[in-house]
């Protein structure tokens, strides 16, 4: 029996364009369903900084000025496509520059409602276009939301779409697409505006996310953890109600990690590939990261390392709070590598004036850095407040980096808690999100850092665990097989 079709339809896919995991994540799951027998297609805006990219690879034009209207404007868009580098599934660029043609992926602009509006729209239009009826259209965060409402009401007429079902992935709650109710005539809704949430209507708002939530046939989220506490009024962002009530529809699969790019056997990116059996040469990619930060290298001497968006939800206030007295206490280093609110910026450069012999931050982000901290650092710091699954702390087990993290979210079902009296465990983590918690975890970790042999078998662990998308992209083929036969989403 053949495999579901599958369309995605996202906002980010890497290389092309990527502000985060959702890049990562829409650029290597088609790849791997691509190989477990999927046909996959996917659409992606063409924004202008991802023109470059597409420039490096054949493309080929499939289908040119195709009349979307919302509203009173009218858009014209050409489907271009290409292939994912090393897969055979198929990425077709929405070329519309009257409204991807940005300095930037994300806007402030008032038409920015529009701009994923038309992500949508462009979607069903392409399938259209290619004749293609996929079993499953899977939508990713609120920039693809209403497509699954579309389906279910203006586009119930084509029967092209009679065996199609949705998904929709919540790879961050906090980003819902809320916009003003005064946009209803621009979403094809403006004659059965009662399809749309009443009290948000009443309040003045659309919330693209809730939408989603409400019309989907399959709710997943990026871990099983975040899964729970979406549901939850901690977590739920005021979408938990609604997130409750779908409670049979919603499934949480863990993030994979592309090992072809995050491996320290085979990554381009550090200076010395190495193994668990050849862990010395980690210790030469150590020596390489604090000579680029401008610190200086000592045997022994640990290195704690972060790559992060500057933000709250990553923890940067435990850092504030607690990182000045493990400084002031411990002979360390700390590297820091991130962007985003100026506030967290100053705060890591002040800890870099205040310690200038053990602390080296980069404002921005740097492809190679990233990768080299990854693989020069002993321990990974991530005390987020939220962490819908994260990353970093895979490809930090990976690279045997300790990761030190706060039990919430993907970092909960990824990270094993060291135990002192058995030895086993993968890394340090804490519960409560107070300094006091990640300061215990941190001088935990730093003890545990002077025992040789109890240090090297938390690093063997880790760099043991399989997180490979080929291992995770089978829990989407179970869910997409369920779907295509109406049985329903596992639980």
């Amino acid at each position: 029996m053949s495999r579901p079709q599958i369309c995605f339809v996202t906002s980010e896919v890497a290389p092309y364009a990527k502000t985060g995991g959702l890049g990562d994540v829409c650029s290597a799951l088609p790849k791997a369903l691509s190989r477990n027998g999927h046909v996959v297609r996917v659409f992606l805006p063409l924004y202008a900084s991802a023109r470059a990219v597409a420039g490096e690879t054949e493309v080929v034009e499939t289908a040119r000025d195709v009349p979307v209207t919302l509203g009173s404007a009218t858009y014209e868009f050409t489907l271009r496509k290409t292939l994912l580098a090393g897969s055979e599934a198929e990425l077709y660029l929405i070329d519309c520059p009257a409204l991807y043609d940005r300095p930037s992926i994300y806007t402030q602009d008032p038409d920015e409602h529009r701009r994923f509006l038309l992500l949508s729209r462009a979607a069903l239009e392409g399938c259209r276009r290619l004749r293609w009826g996929p079993d499953v259209m899977h939508c990713h965060d609120w920039h693809a939301s209403f497509l699954p409402l579309y389906l279910k009401t203006v586009d119930r007429w084509d029967r092209l779409f009679d065996g199609t079902r949705t998904v929709l992935t919540i790879h961050n709650l906090g980003h819902q697409g809320v916009f003003p109710s005064q946009i209803v005539e621009e979403t094809w809704m403006g004659g059965s505006p009662e399809l749309l949430d009443r009290d948000d209507l009443a309040a003045g708002r659309i919330s693209f996310l809730k939408t989603g939530i409400l019309y989907a046939d399959a709710i997943t989220t990026v871990s099983p953890t975040y899964a729970e506490e979406i549901r939850t009024p901690q977590h739920g962002m005021g979408l938990d109600p609604f997130l409750r009530a779908r409670s049979r529809s919603l499934v949480g699969i863990l993030n994979g990690v592309d090992y072809s790019e995050w491996s320290p056997r085979s990554d381009r990116h550090i200076p010395f590939h190495y193994s668990p059996a050849s862990l010395w040469r980690k210790e030469k990619n150590k020596a390489e990261l604090l000579r680029s930060m401008g610190l200086s290298f000592e045997p022994h001497v640990p290195v704690i390392g972060i790559v992060t968006r500057l933000s709250a939800q990553k923890g940067l206030d435990l850092i504030e709070h607690a990182m000045p007295g493990i400084l002031q206490r411990r002979d360390v280093r700390f590297v820091a590598l991130g962007s985003g609110d100026a506030r967290y910026a100053r705060m890591l450069r002040g800890l870099q004036a205040a310690f200038p012999d053990k602390v080296s931050f980069y404002d921005g982000f740097q492809e190679r850095l990233a990768h080299l901290i990854e693989a020069g650092s002993d321990l990974f710091l991530m005390p987020s407040l939220y962490e819908p699954c994260g990353l970093n702390q895979m490809y930090s087990l990976r690279y045997g980096t300790v990761p030190i993290v706060r039990k919430t979210g993907g970092l909960a079902d990824t990270v094993e808690p060291y135990n002192p009296t058995t030895g086993e465990g993968t890394g340090f983590v804490f519960e409560h999100y107070t300094p006091e918690g990640l300061r215990w975890a941190t001088e935990l970790a730093l003890e545990v850092y002077r025992d040789p042999d109890a240090w090297l078998a938390i690093v063997t662990a880790g760099m043991n665990r399989d997180f490979s998308w080929e291992k995770q992209a089978e829990r989407y083929s179970e869910l997409y097989d369920r779907l295509a036969t109406r049985e329903g989403v596992p639980g």
